[in-house]
C-alpha cells in the first residue's frame, strides 16, 4: 500500500483488467540419439536448421559402432523434421565409449593420445590439439595461420599506436635477417605512461634501430572431415595467453581452453588447445615457426614469409591433423536415460539433459528401433524410457518408431507391449533418396512425424489431428499397406502411412498407444497438454496472493478469457461459449480446510473436439415424385 506522508498530488498506476494467458508453443521438438560429433553432457541449445545442426553435431556421413557402417539416422531425422515444417529442435546426443582422438603435433612427433571429450594430455614443449568432443566427426584438420598486421610504429615520434599490453610484434630494422619478435609493454617515464618492447630481460625504448613494428596474430581454421560443411574460422587471435582487449581475453589459449566462460562457446567451439607448455607468446610463435617444414630456399621459410607482404596464407600456415576418433559402441538404454550430474555439477546427458528445457512438447529417439528383431528387449527399454520421460514431464508426447522390416504381426506384437496416452506409434518406415549413398534408403518415421506435428500446429492448430498430411521427402514406404491391413492396425493404435493415387504418401492415423478410450486421439492428448501448460504458466502470478473473493474472481476471468479465445478459434465444441467450457473458482470448489492450508482450487471443463476419423455418407435411392 502506498504511503502518503506529505501534502501533494500522487499519480499512481493501477490495473483495471485481469491478467491474460498466452498459449505456449507446441511445436518445439527434442531428438535423442547418436551423432557424429557434439556435446554429450551439456544442456542442449535450440537449433533452427540443418546447417546449424551440422555445425554442432557433425556431418551426414554414416556411423560405425564396430560392426559396420549404418546410416546416420539422426541427421536424416533432422533433415526430415525441417523439410516437413519443423521450426525448433533440441538434440541430446548419446555416446558410449570409443577410442580417443589423436593429434600429430608435428611431422616428427609421435601421436599423442587424448581422453575423449575431457581435454588433452600434458607433453612438455608441444602444442597439443584435440577435438573437444568424441566421435568420428572430430577427425578434423586444424590450420594455424600467422598474420602480420600494419605498421604500428611512428618513426617520426618514436612511439607506438594501436597496441595493447602483451601484443607480440615483429621488428624490422635495417638488418634484413630473420624476423625479430618482441613483446609490447607499458612503463612510466617520469610519471608519463609510454610503450616499449621487451624480449626476455632486454627492453627497447624504440629510440633507435627500429624501422617498423607489426603486430603478429594467428587465425585458426578448423576444417571438418566432410567438405560439405563450412569451416570454422577464428581470426586475429593473440599469441600470448595474458593478452586482453577491451577487458576480454582474446588469445588462442582462452579461445580454445577446455573450460569456457559460457555454455554457448562450450557447445560450439570444436577443438581444445593446451598451451600450458609455453611461457609466453614468443615461445609459442617460435614453436609454430619451428613446426613448418624447412624449404630448400631459406628465403621461402614460413618465418621469412611473415616479412613478405605479398605472401599467401598457405605460405604462413601449418596444419594439424586430428586422427583416431570413432563413434564408440552402440548406445544402450542407460545412455538414453542419461545422468543428472552431481549437485555441484551442471553437466547432464541423455533424457535428463532435456528435463530443464520447459518449451519442449515433442520427443523422439530416431534410429533407436533399428534391428528390432534381434534387439527387441534393449530397444523396448529405450522406448519405455522415452515414454517415462514424456509422462514425467506431463506436457510432452513421445513419437515412437516401429522397427525396421517389421511385418503386420511384428508391429502388432510391439504395440501390445506399450500402453500410454503420452506416446504414439508409427508404421512403416519411410523410403527417401539418400544424398550420401545416392540410393533409396528406409528411415524411421519419427523425424517426419515431428515435422508434421509442427506444420499442423502452425497451419491449423494443435486441436486438429496431425493426420491426412503429406509426407514431404518421401518417395516410397518400406511396406505398402492397403485398407484391409490398416483395418487391423488402426484399432490397436498403430498409426500408418499410406499411399493414395494422386494424393501421394500421407500420414493416415492419429491415435495414441493407449487402451483408455478417453485419450485415444493424439490431438486430444496434445491439446490438453497445451491447455494445461498454458494455464500453468499464465496463472503463476496468483501464488501467494490473498486467497479471497477478489483473487478467485481474477483467476476465473483470466482462464475464461483464454478459453473463450480458444472457442472462437474453433478449438472447442459448442455453438455457444457456455456449452464449450466452464470455469469455477469459488466456495463450491474449496472447503474451509483448503483455505486454511493455502489451497486455491479452480475447476475447468472443456468440450474438446475429436477428429472425424470415420466420414460416413449414406446414399439411397430417390424417386422424382416423392415428397421430402
Amino acid at each position: 500500500m502506498p504511503e502518503y506522508l506529505a501534502p501533494g498530488v500522487y499519480v499512481e498506476e493501477v490495473s483495471f483488467r485481469s491478467k491474460s494467458i498466452e498459449g505456449v508453443s507446441t511445436t518445439t521438438t527434442a531428438f535423442i540419439g547418436p551423432t557424429r560429433f557434439g556435446p554429450i553432457d551439456l544442456v542442449p541449445d535450440v537449433i533452427t536448421g540443418l546447417v546449424e545442426y551440422e555445425r554442432i553435431y557433425g556431418d551426414r556421413q554414416p556411423l560405425d559402432f564396430g560392426s559396420g557402417a549404418i546410416h546416420n539416422y539422426m541427421w536424416h531425422a533432422v533433415r526430415m523434421f525441417f523439410e516437413n515444417g519443423g521450426k525448433r529442435l533440441y538434440i541430446a546426443r548419446t555416446f558410449r565409449g570409443g577410442s580417443p582422438e589423436v593429434v600429430n603435433a608435428s611431422p616428427l612427433d609421435s601421436p599423442v593420445a587424448f581422453p575423449p571429450g575431457v581435454g588433452v594430455s600434458q607433453q612438455t614443449g608441444a602444442l597439443l590439439v584435440s577435438a573437444r568432443f568424441p566421435g568420428a566427426g572430430g577427425n578434423m584438420r586444424v590450420r594455424i595461420t600467422l598474420n602480420a598486421g600494419p605498421n604500428v610504429f611512428d618513426a617520426a615520434t618514436k612511439t607506438l599506436r594501436g597496441v595493447v599490453e602483451n601484443d607480440v610484434v615483429m621488428l624490422n630494422s635495417a638488418n634484413a635477417g630473420a624476423p625479430d619478435f618482441w613483446f609490447v609493454e607499458s612503463f612510466f617515464d617520469g610519471g608519463t605512461p609510454k610503450w616499449r618492447i621487451r624480449q626476455g630481460g632486454t627492453t627497447n625504448d624504440l629510440s633507435a634501430g627500429v624501422n617498423t613494428l607489426q603486430i603478429i596474430s594467428a587465425a585458426v581454421t578448423v576444417l571438418p572431415p566432410d567438405p560439405n560443411i563450412a569451416s570454422f574460422v577464428y581470426p586475429e587471435l593473440a599469441l600470448d595467453a595474458r593478452h586482453r582487449r577491451n577487458g576480454a581475453d582474446d588469445s588462442m589459449a582462452s579461445m580454445f581452453a577446455l573450460e569456457q566462460p559460457s555454455m554457448g562457446r562450450a557447445r560450439s567451439i570444436p577443438i581444445v588447445m593446451n598451451l600450458d607448455a609455453f611461457d609466453d607468446g614468443l615461445a609459442l610463435i617460435a614453436y609454430i615457426l619451428g613446426l613448418a617444414p624447412v624449404p630448400s630456399d631459406p628465403t621461402k621459410s614460413m618465418a621469412q614469409q611473415l616479412k613478405n607482404p605479398a605472401s599467401s596464407d598457405a605460405e604462413r600456415s601449418f596444419d594439424f591433423v586430428l586422427e583416431g576418433g570413432d563413434d564408440g559402441s552402440l548406445p544402450e538404454v542407460d545412455d538414453y536415460e542419461g545422468h543428472g550430474g552431481a549437485p555441484d555439477d551442471k553437466t547432464k546427458s541423455g533424457l535428463k539433459a532435456l528435463e530443464d528445457i520447459d518449451e519442449i512438447s515433442i520427443v523422439a529417439a530416431p534410429g533407436s528401433t533399428l534391428n528390432f528383431a534381434t534387439r527387441a528387449a534393449q530397444e523396448l527399454a529405450i522406448l519405455n524410457s522415452v515414454i517415462s520421460h514424456a509422462q514425467r514431464m506431463r506436457y510432452r508426447i513421445a513419437v515412437l518408431d516401429s522397427g525396421d522390416k517389421q511385418s503386420i504381426a511384428d508391429v502388432r506384437d510391439m504395440r501390445g507391449k506399450i500402453d500410454t496416452s503420452y506416446a504414439a506409434l508409427y508404421y512403416p518406415w519411410i523410403t527417401v533418396f539418400d544424398p550420401v549413398t545416392q540410393k533409396e534408403i528406409n528411415l524411421p518415421p519419427s523425424g517426419a512425424v515431428a515435422g508434421i506435428y509442427a506444420r499442423n500446429d502452425i497451419e491449423r492448430g494443435v486441436f486438429k489431428a496431425p493426420a491426412n498430411e503429406v509426407v514431404d521427402g518421401a518417395i516410397g514406404l518400406e511396406t505398402l499397406l492397403n485398407k484391409a491391413q490398416q483395418d487391423v492396425l488402426n484399432p490397436l493404435g498403430v498409426n500408418c502411412f499410406r499411399f493414395f493415387e494422386g494424393r501421394g504418401y500421407r500420414l493416415w492415423g492419429a491415435r495414441t498407444a493407449s487402451s483408455d478410450p478417453e485419450w485415444k486421439y493424439v490431438n486430444l492428448r496434445r491439446y490438453f497438454a497445451y491447455l494445461e501448460h498454458s494455464i500453468d504458466k499464465g496463472t503463476q502470478w496468483a501464488v501467494f496472493e490473498p486467497n479471497g473473493e477478489r483473487l478467485w474472481s481474477n483467476v476465473r476471468i483470466t482462464i475464461t478469457d483464454f478459453l473463450f479465445n480458444e472457442w472462437q478459434n474453433g478449438a472447442l465444441l459448442g455453438d455457444r461459449a457456455e456449452k464449450a467450457f466452464f470455469v469455477k473458482c469459488d466456495r463450491s470448489t474449496m472447503t474451509q480446510n483448503d483455505l486454511d492450508n493455502g489451497r486455491l482450487v479452480c475447476l475447468v471443463g472443456v468440450a474438446a473436439l475429436r477428429p472425424a476419423e470415420y466420414v460416413i455418407i449414406r446414399v439411397g435411392q430417390w424417386t422424382a415424385d416423392r415428397k421430402v
